[in-house]
């Protein structure tokens, strides 16, 4: 469904976290690369808690988390070390991340702090061995142009990556140490997005901004985006993790779309003079039940929402109900989801347990009942849980962050998190910025200009160079003085075909690209052979471009043996050439390739083909 955006008072703007590709972390010397969990060669427990602000203060986001209690567990590896640990204090800011954040900054037109003080962010749920993230302001106050207009950046900030969440565990959750630590930007715009589109329009523009730097890690999970949104009569949400800009503006839209349903909800339940009563302990009106999931549990609780019959059913996302937000809360203290009358019976629920549920909470005809099973302390913690969100559903939209799912629709995670989070990190110096020896990158976009106009290139083939993962690389192969076009074929479209075809062209380096494309520009390897011996390459690191060509079986041959393939070619099907003449030639060209395995460059093969069938007509 499709909405006016303007007269609904649509307000958003993003949160962009964007990993850095430097050579360490941002407060040890430990590698940035991410490991397989299965390299783990050790591994410890903490539990975490929530500390008070400088003021006294606790917040809210922090102790909703602290109140699930949870066990966790992080896998270490041969490179860990004890910042990453928390047992030891944390090293200088990283000066590479530093530059790094400032030439972004000047992309972005900000203006860079005379001085960046490093600050704690109080983070409990575990992805963070401390209980804390470090960030530091770097820049503030500067711009981006969308095609709907220019949207300011507010912030920029350089922040410590959290670890990688890899498993959730009866006790808890397990996380990988190998992402801790890796440097981050976050960049905050102001408040001036006022559609789906041109959300997506920044976070592209940022998108290649970032990319400009030719420092940024790429790759699934290197890039977070999250989405602040709000309507006139709504409220602030705070939408985490969307992982693609592909998704931003269905993400937008899915929630102006679910306020607009809870509005309409809350003017109906206000209409009904709809409450929510106490919780209640309703374990008794399911015995003997045979419903598997109430059979097995330790108690049943209940809490009768007064004037919600109907409502809780009401979808306000596809495939997501009322009930399913309710539902959210309670899964936080533990509980494996909720049931509601507006969907009973059902599940092994019979109508005279209904009956019996709604006389144990005095329900009548206009009333929905709501209802956990589980562990005792869970239910009573998550039925409370249930009868909060419930209480704000008669009120309106709660401010609240939300975590974003693959399909556009969104789940509740925890409160909006307050300035209580925020605290100096007495371990850490302050730095002071000098933005004046920063160059700034050139765009990716002036990029794509300077391939057609220097090089050659059309105007395609260098925009998938400019904005590839291998345009560093493509970079390299230019000074190293290799042919534009070949190095841009290989990169762009060699190194695709091996990829779908298994090999894990990942494995190869920048180096051993450019030798192999110097071996083509020497006259040693035909242009046909590349995609053989980058293959050898990758799958045996043992061997170097020449040995590769080797284990390849592709040694150069000279012209008189390239001349006697072909010949015979040509004999082989005289009569053909003698009918068609020329128009043989593609279907012999093929014919004396494959008889030369890539061994002779196409082009000699070409010109002595046509000299043999020319010869012959």
């Amino acid at each position: 469904m499709s909405h006016d955006y303007e007269a609904l008072g649509l307000v958003a703007g993003l949160e962009i976290h964007q990993q850095l590709d430097t050579a360490t972390k941002l407060f040890c010397n430990c590698p940035t690369e991410r490991r397989d969990p299965a390299e783990s060669c050790r591994s410890f427990t903490r539990y975490l808690h929530p500390t008070k602000s400088e003021l006294g203060e606790l917040d809210e986001a922090a102790l909703e988390e602290s109140r699930v209690d949870r066990e966790f567990e992080y896998l270490a590896f041969d490179t860990t070390c004890l910042v990453e640990e928390d047992d030891e204090p944390p090293a200088r800011l990283d000066r590479e991340a530093l530059d790094v954040a400032m030439e972004i900054a000047v992309l972005l037109d900000c203006d860079v702090v005379d001085q960046a003080h490093v600050m704690r962010k109080i983070v409990v749920d575990g992805s963070n061995t401390s209980g804390f993230q470090r960030s530091s302001l770097i820049a503030t106050d500067g711009e981006i142009e969308t095609a709907d207009g220019s949207v300011g950046i507010a912030d920029l900030l350089l922040e410590e990556e959290s670890a990688a969440r890899i498993e959730e565990t009866d006790d808890g959750v397990v996380y990988g140490l190998d992402r801790l630590g890796i440097p981050l930007v976050e960049i905050g715009t102001d408040p001036d997005i006022r559609s789906p589109a041109q959300a997506r329009q920044a976070a592209e523009r940022i998108g290649m901004l970032l990319r400009s730097t030719g420092s940024v890690k790429r790759g699934l999970g290197t890039i977070r985006q999250d989405v602040n949104v709000s309507i006139a009569e709504g409220a602030r949400v705070e939408l985490k993790g969307v992982q693609s800009l592909d998704d931003i503006d269905d993400i937008v839209a899915g929630e102006v779309g679910r306020q607009v349903e809870l509005l309409d909800i809350a003017e109906t339940l206000r209409e009904r003079d709809a409450a929510v009563t106490e919780p209640t302990d309703v374990t008794d009106v399911f015995e003997g039940t045979d419903s598997g999931v109430i059979a097995g549990a330790e108690a049943v609780t209940a809490v009768k929402l007064e004037g919600f019959d109907g409502v809780v059913g009401r979808e306000i996302q596809p495939d997501r109900r009322l009930g399913t937000e309710l539902s959210d809360h309670a899964k936080r203290h533990g509980a494996g989801g909720i049931f509601h009358t507006d969907e009973l019976p059902a599940y092994g629920v019979t109508e005279s347990e209904i009956e019996r549920l709604r006389e144990a909470v005095d329900a009548g005809a206009d009333d929905a009942v709501a209802l956990v099973a589980a562990g005792e302390a869970i239910a009573t913690q998550a039925i409370d849980a249930v009868a909060d969100r419930a209480e704000v559903a008669i009120e309106g939209v709660p401010e609240e962050t939300r975590g974003a799912n693959d399909d556009g629709t969104s789940r509740y995670l925890r409160p909006l998190p307050g300035a209580a989070r925020m605290y100096p990190e007495t371990d850490v110096p302050p730095v002071d910025p000098d933005p004046s020896e920063i160059d700034r990158p050139e765009l990716l976009t002036e990029r794509v200009d300077r391939y057609c106009e220097t090089y050659g290139l059309d105007a395609g083939l260098a925009e998938q160079v400019a904005f590839g993962r291998q345009m560093p690389a493509f970079e390299r192969a230019l000074e190293a003085g290799i042919d534009p076009t070949l190095a841009a074929n290989t990169f762009e479209s060699t190194l695709t075909e091996l990829r779908r075809d298994g090999v894990s062209v990942e494995a190869l380096e920048d180096a051993e690209l450019i030798a192999v494309l110097e071996l083509v520009e020497d006259g040693e390897l035909a242009k046909e052979g590349i995609a053989p011996v980058l293959r050898e390459l990758a799958e045996d690191r043992s061997l170097d471009a020449e040995s590769a060509i080797e284990a390849a079986g592709l040694g150069g041959v000279d012209e008189s043996e390239v001349r006697e393939v072909v010949s015979e070619v040509v004999e082989r099907n005289e009569s053909q050439v003698r009918e068609q003449g020329m128009g043989a030639f593609s279907a012999l060209m093929g014919e004396c390739m494959g008889a030369l395995r890539g061994k002779a460059d196409g082009e000699i093969v070409s010109e002595l083909l046509r000299e043999e069938i020319g010869e012959r007509t």
